[in-house]
């Protein structure tokens, strides 16, 4: 039988490369499903759809799966199973992305069951395969029938050496100063997050227009590929909601009134808040027949919620009046404390408003680093951060099963709003956990502001403090009215059509995440976002450095020292020792921690530990174990043996020079017995090294010299040595050798 033909359609890239999308060829009994490659980067994507909703489902059930198997990168899994496990924090990264972008895209009244996974089956470190894994989900779901309001796209915008580039390696990442993942349909984007080196507000905006230009020719690509599968037209239809519109203009007429003026109440509690809302939904409930608690209620909550998200909006873009009464560019009041608990080595609480982060700092070694062991990188993460999310935050009860994929992303930001502050050399692993324990709204900022203020406690010199803020949109598609909203409640998130998280120093922009729900968002929101966002940060980061201008000059008493020493490459097998007998009796006898990594064509070795003692006794020892002699330098040496002709000094471990007799004193010295003893100590200078190794030791020239000494006159030089001739003649004949015959044989 032979292999079914393929249907496929490419596109090159401005460096050459090629992305081919296929299908027809692999997994062909799912709804949808397409071959991405690039180079020798392969991405198989398949989506499947129930075509019923379950009963009682109200929202869309989508599932993204990300997973990179080891075997397309020519690996074999660590640890002791072999077997891809759960997914990495890198894989919910890209699931979460690709998530972010797909989800606005479905139909709001689409309530099947949707799976779409995502396997990288081959790996090319010149093509990272995360860019592409939403270009491959979504033309998996064109060619399918489920209803989708796409295509879309993602695509990484580097900035190297102040070019763009699309896609980039991973190479080309560790040299760029901006990194933005851009999500868009042809027309609109719909997610954007990123890490910048302090950037500008315009020049984020540059490299975002820059993604969607190269996103509208991904989606053509999709288009095109979707024309020749007959099954991506007509989409599937559908029926899983039910309305009644007398009923829905009867909940609006009875409860939009009351739910308006809630809006406009400025109540700053989010319970008190609540409980007004859900009052006036009681009041009307209250109206209703048993027949109709029984068969509607459900639905009234639903069309309820309706009039709230009405009620909310018309409130902010009629009278500029929020939920909690602030103004729309106004920042919920903030207060601040550091170094509230004595065992953490940094600790801070940041609260603004009903949002409250209580995070810590704990310095590290390299040992303490995040280790890395992906299919397509290895690696170790000095600095790295952890966020935490607790129900009691919320005022639930709910199970705690783990860290949710929600945790993993808002650390992630909140990871990459700070790291680039951090200076280079530290040598310490940076561990920063964020523990939340009051949210509403903004909590991955509150994160940001407050992971800056414990490093700043833990005495971190970081280049500059950074702070974050939420903002929101409210629009009005049929006026064209709109109200950029600053530090947004959780409700304005929920109700709103944007959040846009955005963290920076006084000099840029460091990090930023935006989900956007509308389409057609202008670059005049946009830029009026940044610039709000900009005014909001200053303020938030003024609150910082008046709790703490500057970070501690010292680290706490408790917190681990560490020194940090070079030495030659060479020297490194001998200070680990055989089995690391050696390292590891250094550490037993100083109390340190001692870790030996080779970086090029050194040995750098970190020492830390909390006894300033120990720490130099380990370099002591180290120092000893890497001695080399340098002409010219004194040293403190000990006498390890004596002869007529002088001494043997010890100047470094194993390391011997003579200092002989002539060198000893500006006077003559007969009998250098009379002087030293072994065991003795004698500060010398090195004068040579000769071309065997040998050592040549001076102590006389570290002595005055004596007044009115006289300095023996150099010898002359009494030019060539005359020819003595032949003083034994020649040399008589010895004549001719006699032969002696075989030698006898015994």
């Amino acid at each position: 039988m032979n292999a079914p033909t393929p249907i496929t359609q490419s596109l090159t890239l401005p460096d050459g490369r090629v992305i081919t999308l296929e299908t027809g060829r692999m997994a062909r009994q799912a709804d949808g499903a397409v071959l991405l490659t690039c180079g020798g980067t392969a991405l198989l994507a398949t989506v499947v759809a129930n075509k019923e909703a379950r009963p009682g489902v109200d929202f869309l059930p989508l599932s993204v799966e990300y997973k990179e198997k080891f075997a397309g990168a020519g690996r074999v899994p660590g640890g002791f199973l072999k077997r891809e496990g759960r997914p990495s924090d890198r894989e919910v990264l890209v699931c979460r992305l690709v998530d972010r972008v797909l989800r606005p895209l479905f139909p709001e009244d689409f309530h099947a069951e949707i799976q779409v996974i995502i396997t990288m089956l081959s790996y090319d470190p010149s093509t990272a395969p995360e860019s592409l894994a939403g270009f491959a989900a979504s033309a998996a779901i064109a060619i399918s029938d489920i209803p989708f309001n796409g295509p879309m796209s993602e695509v990484n915008v580097a900035r190297v050496n102040g070019e763009f580039i699309i896609n980039p390696s991973y190479a080309q990442l560790e040299e760029a100063d901006m990194e933005i993942m851009v999500g868009a349909s042809a027309d609109s984007v719909v997610m954007v997050e990123g890490e910048m080196k302090e950037v500008s507000e315009a020049e984020m905006l540059e490299a975002i227009a820059i993604g969607h230009d190269a996103i509208k020719k991904q989606v053509d690509l999709q288009l095109a590929l979707a024309a020749m599968v007959p099954t991506s037209s007509p989409k599937r239809e559908y029926s899983h909601e039910t309305h009644d519109e007398e009923l829905r203009k009867r909940v609006e007429a009875a409860t939009y009134e009351g739910a308006y003026k809630v809006a406009g109440m400025g109540l700053t509690n989010k319970a008190e808040r609540s409980a007004q809302f859900k009052a006036v939904f009681e009041a009307f409930a209250a109206t209703l027949t048993d027949e109709e608690k029984e068969t509607s209620l459900d639905l009234a909550k639903v069309y309820y919620h309706d009039v709230e998200y009405k009620a909310m909006r018309n409130q902010i873009l009629d009278h500029g009046m929020r939920l909690d009464g602030r103004k729309t560019d106004e920042i919920r009041p903030i207060w601040v404390e550091t170094d509230i608990l004595p065992g953490p080595h940094g600790c801070a609480l940041f609260t603004r408003g009903e949002t409250q982060s209580f995070t810590t700092v704990t310095l590290g070694t390299a040992l303490d680093s995040n280790r890395i062991d992906a299919a397509t990188m290895t690696g170790d993460e000095k600095f790295y951060l952890h966020y935490n999310f607790p129900p009691f935050s919320t005022g639930e009860a709910r199970m705690m099963r783990g860290t949710s994929r929600r945790e993993v992303g808002h650390g992630n930001l909140a990871q990459r709003a700070l790291k680039n502050m951090v200076p280079a050399g530290s040598g310490y692993t940076i561990r920063i956990v964020s523990d939340i324990l009051e949210s509403n709204g903004s909590s991955s900022m509150a994160t940001v502001c407050a992971g800056t203020l414990a490093m700043m406690d833990a005495g971190i010199q970081i280049d500059r403090p950074v702070s974050g803020i939420a903002m929101g949109l409210i629009t009005d598609a049929e006026t064209g009215k709109y109200a950029v909203l600053s530090d947004i409640l959780g409700d304005e998130d929920h109700l709103g059509d944007m959040d846009f998280k955005v963290t920076g120093t006084e000099k840029g922009i460091t990090a930023c995440q935006m989900d956007i729900k509308i389409k057609g968002l202008s670059v005049e929101i946009l830029t009026n976002a940044l610039n709000q966002a900009k005014a909001g940060r200053a303020h938030i980061l003024g609150v910082m450095t008046a709790a703490m201008p500057a970070p501690r000059a010292e680290l706490k008493p408790h917190a681990p020292r560490m020194v940090i020493m070079e030495v030659p490459k060479s020297f490194i097998g001998g200070i680990i020792g055989p089995g690391g007998k050696i390292i590891q009796g250094m550490q037993a006898e100083t109390g340190t921690t001692i870790t030996i990594e080779e970086v090029g064509n050194i040995g750098r070795v970190e020492i830390s530990g909390t006894n300033a003692e120990g720490i130099a006794l380990a370099q002591q020892r180290i120092n000893e174990i890497c001695f080399v002699p340098v002409v010219d330098t004194i040293y403190d040496g000990v006498v390890k043996g004596v002869q007529t002709f002088g001494v043997f000094v010890e100047i470094g471990r194993g390391t011997e020079g003579l200092l002989h007799v002539s060198e000893m004193d500006w006077k003559r010295v007969e009998d250098p017995s009379a002087l030293y003893k072994e065991g003795d100590k004698v500060q010398v200078k090195l004068l040579s090294i000769d071309d065997k190794g040998k050592l040549r030791l001076s102590r006389k020239v570290l002595i005055e010299k004596p007044e009115g000494y006289i300095e023996r006159a150099p010898r002359e030089d009494r030019g060539p040595r005359p020819d003595r001739g032949d003083r034994r003649g020649p040399r008589p004949e010895r004549g001719e050798r006699r032969e002696r015959g075989p030698r006898n044989e015994e």
